[in-house]
């Protein structure tokens, strides 16, 4: 009810703007300017919407401030221009969308010949980003007609935020006609082939880096629109630019041939790696389950069976194929330039590093084999891809990076089936397989390395590093050996193993291997005798045997609360709308419970029932002459209850006669609670002071746990409340 009150204290920000010489800068001083502009106060937006004052705020946040003062206060102003600028205000929207001079303003700073400021283009992309999502019509109508846009963005494509623009205009263009508008513009000013231009050994690596970045999200975020909008047939024209065969020769062309650049072979692979993902098909009921390459580019298999090369880009497998070569050249000769020195390690030396450049070679092949293209799996085989992989693998024993693409890989190759295109009756062969098992000689390089680690081990040496992968790659080949695309072919393979050999495996696989996955099944902590205290506590009660009355009186209890609490909480107290003033008094009586009513069906079938009866029966029952007398002599002999017990007796005794009660029947003696409320005051001090209360008393003291003791029996008893001793 506090909210009633109008407790907000006036801002000093409405005394400040009563000033007629106020001025922005000592505005924007006041801490809690951004605060009252967000919760649309009236005089401040008035004083912001002022032309002068809009013109000073984008221009704080589009030049460059000046030397002179504190760098810490430099863009100090910038920076809050920006925050009011964004904040989302539909008078701002409005105020910015609707004046040209401003947005010309805004776009002179992309025409800036030099390098941009990185926090200026941080504000500037955000200001332009709420202006394409709230005034996307203005905004894209003003940029059409600037035919140096396209250029002015790839000049600028090395710095972040230039490139967080390009990718608002096709994220946050909501109208799926305006947005095809969009990519149609971005597509005739042929901005994926610029792209690729960017990724070239001339340019620095900022550029290779935003702008192979800019081309993975366009193909993500296409693919995800043409998922979601099944209606259209029309296909993404930047999509299918960057799907097109020529222009992945013009990007491999870039990355391979004159002068190598590692971080342009880096920020090709990444574009390859993103186009080679599978496309999710249009119906959910078709899953894809097999390897890919995620967002970050990391292979996963999500399981055993074969990817569609329909769902790959046909393209890419086609331009790369004549390329294989090349990538493998690099795993075995990285380049001259830009070569690693030997990394020193705690475990040895590395001489040289695998590098961040081989490591995404590493992807990419294992990548292109997971498509299962025939022709493009022929070509890596007939290289010894796979080979040379697994070298790579035991020769870099702490790699883990490059531990987890091969063993993803080698895991794939054994689960995979045969190629797409095999068009015989009969079960094929699988050449990966055999290649593997043959000219690889897995079974034998998994046998040597585990005993070479266990020699190592015993003499007090480290463990290999690559152990837990090659746990792995072994379990992959003993699962697709009992069940699996490949299974007869590789019973046959093992086989033609020599005797010796399979003879090691065997007991490999019973013993070492085993082993390690009985451990590796092992919970790290033991949960089997952990316990909490409270059933320690249960047990021990358990023990105990309580008497049937306190069970009996327990369950009458847990039947009143559940009868009561259900109805009697929804419906207690006051709603806003009932509290007037006149009731704002705490000694005001509380008779609103007066109208609840509780509905209590007695035909329910209720498990308690039986020992409800018993409690009934308990407590209502007939008293005798006898009895009548005892009471009797102890309400006149007692002085304790000052005749209460007396006048009770009479009271019913006459209301019993006017509702024609047998005299032989009579009600049951009122409870301690009921006998303080009966004839005196309601005396909360004095209903403390009993400390025998029955169950109905304790039942009504429970009636409400979230309200103090006070309040709930003046609920319960409303003609009492207030009064006193």
């Amino acid at each position: 009810m506090f909210w009633k009150f109008d407790l907000h204290t006036s801002s000093h920000l409405d005394t400040l703007l009563e000033r007629d010489d106020l001025s922005l800068p000592e505005l924007l001083d006041e801490e809690d300017v951004l605060q009252e502009c967000k919760v649309v106060n009236r005089k401040l937006l008035d004083f912001l919407l002022q032309p002068p004052h809009l013109q000073a705020m984008v221009a704080w946040v589009t030049q460059e401030p000046p030397a002179s003062g504190e760098e810490r206060l430099r863009y100090k102003y910038p920076s809050v221009a920006c925050e009011i600028l964004t904040s989302d205000v539909p008078q701002i929207n409005d105020a910015l969308g609707a004046d040209e001079s401003l947005l010309h303003r805004l776009y002179g700073f992309l025409q800036s010949s030099g390098s941009l400021n990185p926090l200026l283009a941080s504000f500037f992309s955000k200001v332009m980003g709420v202006l394409i999502n709230r005034k996307t019509d203005q905004l894209v109508s003003f940029l059409r007609k600037k035919d140096d846009f396209v250029d002015l963005l790839l000049q600028h494509i090395g710095t972040s935020a230039i490139m967080d623009l390009l990718l608002r205009l096709l994220t946050c263009v909501e109208r799926p006609q305006l947005r095809h508008d969009v990519v149609n513009w971005l597509n005739e000013e042929k901005i994926i082939q610029r792209l690729i231009e960017q990724i070239h050994p001339s340019k620095d690596d900022n550029q290779h880096s935003n702008a192979s970045q800019s081309l993975c999200d366009i193909i993500r975020l296409s693919r995800e629109q043409m998922i979601q909008a099944q209606d259209s047939l029309e296909p993404d024209q930047l999509l299918a630019t960057l799907e097109k065969q020529e222009t992945i020769e013009q990007l491999l062309s870039n990355m391979l041939e004159g002068e190598q650049s590692q971080s342009v072979i880096v920020s090709g692979i990444q574009v390859l790696l993103t186009l080679l993902e599978p496309r999710r098909p249009r119906s959910e009921s078709v899953t894809m389950n097999n390897f890919f390459s995620s967002v970050d580019g990391q292979l996963e298999l999500l399981a055993q069976a074969t990817l569609d090369s329909a769902s790959s880009s046909v393209g890419t497998l086609h331009a790369l194929r004549p390329r294989l070569g090349h990538f493998h050249q690099l795993l075995l000769e990285p380049p001259k330039v830009g070569q690693l020195e030997p990394l020193r390690t705690t475990w040895g030396s590395l001489a040289p590093p695998l590098g961040n450049m081989r490591l995404h070679v590493v992807k990419l092949l294992a990548s292109a084999l997971s498509a299962n293209d025939a022709a493009l799996t022929q070509e890596l085989l007939a290289l010894d891809v796979p080979n040379t992989m697994l070298d790579l693998f035991f020769h870099y024993v702490f790699n883990n990076f490059l531990h987890a693409q091969v063993e993803v890989c080698v895991s794939t190759m054994l689960s995979s089936g045969p190629p797409s295109d095999s068009s015989s009756d009969t079960p094929a062969q699988n050449p990966v397989v055999k290649h593997l098992l043959q000219r690889c000689c897995l079974v034998e390089r998994i046998l040597t390395s585990w005993e070479e680690n266990d020699r190592v081990q015993s003499a007090g040496g480290p463990r290999k590093g690559y152990m837990g992968h090659l746990t792995r790659v072994a379990n992959a080949l003993v699962q697709n050996l009992e069940k699996g695309p490949n299974a007869e072919q590789l019973g046959q393979l093992l086989k033609e193993l020599p005797a010796e050999q399979q003879e090691r495996w065997e007991a490999f696989v019973s013993g070492p291997l085993a082993e390690t996955n009985k451990k590796n099944m092992v919970d790290l902590v033991n949960t089997h005798h952990l316990h909490s205290s409270s059933d320690d506590e249960d047990d021990r009660l358990k023990e105990f045997s309580f008497p049937e009355e306190a069970v009996l009186q327990q369950a009458f209890m847990d039947f009143q609360m559940q009868r009561m609490t259900s109805a009697f909480i929804d419906h207690f107290g006051f709603n806003d709308e009932e509290f007037g003033e006149q009731e704002e008094s705490v000694n005001a009586p509380f008779d609103k419970t007066a109208n609840i009513t509780f509905s209590l069906n007695a035909d329910d079938d209720n498990p308690n029932a039986n020992l409800l009866e018993i409690c009934y029966k308990d407590r209502i029952q007939q008293f005798d002459d006898d009895e009548d007398e005892e009471d009797e002599e102890e309400g006149q002999g007692s002085g304790e209850s000052d005749g209460e017990d007396g006048t009770w007796q009479g009271s019913q005794l006459a209301r019993g006669a006017r509702l024609g009660q047998p005299p032989g029947v009579r009600l049951a003696r009122p409870s301690p609670l009921s006998r303080v409320t009966s004839t005196r005051p309601f005396c909360l001090e004095q209903l403390c002071c009993r400390t025998l209360l029955s169950a109905e008393d304790t039942a009504v003291m429970k009636v409400h746990p979230s309200l103090s003791w006070r309040r709930s029996a003046e609920s319960a008893f409303p003609e009492r409340a207030g009064r006193s001793c």
